[in-house]
């Protein structure tokens, strides 16, 4: 049985059972577009059956990533609902003519899903065209997730717009004419966006910031890796795995660090010192410098700069019996040199960067010497590791050269002291 026979069965009957002809056959055409309307649904749940089965399988068989994308983020899904809103918009005006107000709710409210739906499917889009483009390697270095949220805000605003102009009857370009009175307000509600995107495009710019950089910004407390940096929020997963929410455009007018340099040199900076006591530092006598010569990384220095400084003083008549005389070598001297070569035969260190053994200004707390290296190793561990080795062996190293390092007295001192005293 056809729709329209059906319809003709209906208003016989109505007719049948004493309603007047107008009724019976306004019943005929209500009649006729319920079950249209139940056709339409119908079909569309047997559509979307056939086309998403046949979606899953071409995506789950490809081997792109773009068609499993679309799949994933159900932008077909979204796509196929228009299939029921065109139906109807089709149908409406020939099953609903008898009633012009019903049609015109009809349509209207099709439009309104039309609309909904469009913004839906442009939504989806737009996610899947952000999960094709994290699959390239330029998305490493320059993300596209707040442009896409700037997208997605439009998209929402003009489709607000014409949703409000359909259902007042005016023109949406009435709309937009009267936006200019309400743009300082505008401007107030999208502050935090409009500042967002202009700090997205800084950063991205000027390559401040990218997914997997490790920054850290003292003002937010963050001390972490990047993992997500969107229109109006930057993600840092700091090292004790809680996550700090940064504002973008924070990091364009605030100052942070980016260890991202030190990733890709290759090493990692070690820079620490260790406080001499002045009192300690002297002149090397030859018993000392027999000693320190058994020290083989440092044999031919010793060797080579005594022979370097007794030349200069036998060429101009030093009296060695006053030692400040000439040029002398001293403990702390050789100990830098030690130092310096002790590091170069540690296979840990980079010897193609900055390499430097050095005394810093004397201070109440003695003489820092610090030493500037990088370390092959940057994984954090590895490298605590690494510095912790060497230092662990300075420390010991230093009495052998007859010097102290500088320490503020403890309470075991302080007995030591009085325990001295009672003797």
């Amino acid at each position: 049985m056809t729709l329209l026979q059906i319809g003709i069965k209906v208003k016989d009957l109505l007719t049948n059972w004493g309603f007047s002809e107008n009724f019976s056959g306004g019943m005929r055409d209500i009649t006729d577009f319920i079950i249209a309307l139940a056709i339409i649904v119908i079909a569309y749940y047997i559509v979307k059956y056939v086309v998403i089965g046949l979606a899953r399988r071409i995506a789950r068989r490809s081997s792109t990533t773009w068609d499993d994308a679309l799949y994933d983020n159900r932008v077909i899904h979204k796509a196929l609902l228009f299939v029921p809103g065109l139906a109807i918009s089709f149908i409406a005006p020939f099953t609903l003519d008898e009633f012009p107000v019903a049609l015109n709710w009809v349509v209207k409210i099709t439009q309104l899903y039309m609309v909904f739906v469009t913004m839906m499917t442009i939504n989806a889009f737009l996610n899947a065209l952000y999960d094709i483009y994290q699959g390239f390697e330029v998305s490493k270095s320059k993300p596209i997730k707040g442009y896409l949220q700037v997208f997605k805000i439009v998209v929402i605003g003009i489709g607000i717009i014409v949703v409000i102009s359909m259902l007042i009857g005016k023109s949406p370009i009435y709309l937009l004419g009267g936006l200019g009175a309400f743009s300082a307000v505008l401007l107030l509600i999208f502050r935090d966006p409009i500042l967002g995107l202009v700090g997205g495009i800084q950063i991205s710019a000027n390559d401040m910031v990218r997914p997997g950089d490790w920054i850290v910004m003292d003002k937010s407390g963050a001390d972490g890796v990047v993992t997500e940096i969107s229109l109006t929020t930057v993600k840092v997963q700091n090292w004790d795995k809680t996550i700090t929410t940064i504002p973008t455009y924070s990091l364009v007018s605030d100052s942070f660090v980016n260890w991202r340099g030190m990733e890709e040199s290759g090493g990692r900076r070690i820079k620490r010192s260790i406080n001499i006591d002045m009192n300690s530092v002297k002149f090397c006598s030859p018993e000392l410098l027999d000693k320190l010569r058994k020290i083989s990384l440092i044999t031919d220095y010793i060797n080579g700069t005594e022979k370097e400084l007794s030349a200069y003083n036998v060429a101009r008549n030093i009296d060695n019996s006053v030692l400040v005389n000439g040029r002398r070598q001293t403990n702390l001297g050789i100990f830098m040199a030690y130092l310096s070569a002790y590091l170069r035969n540690n296979p840990n260190i980079r010897l193609d960067m900055t390499f430097l053994v050095r005394q810093l200004q004397p201070k109440e707390s003695g003489i820092p010497v610090e030493i500037y290296i990088f370390s092959k190793e940057q994984e954090w561990a590895k490298y605590e590791k690494i510095q912790a080795d060497i230092f662990d062996h300075v420390l010991a190293s230093i009495p052998e050269f007859e010097l102290l390092v500088f320490q503020n007295p403890s309470g075991a001192d302080f007995r030591q002291i009085g325990f001295t005293q009672e003797l």
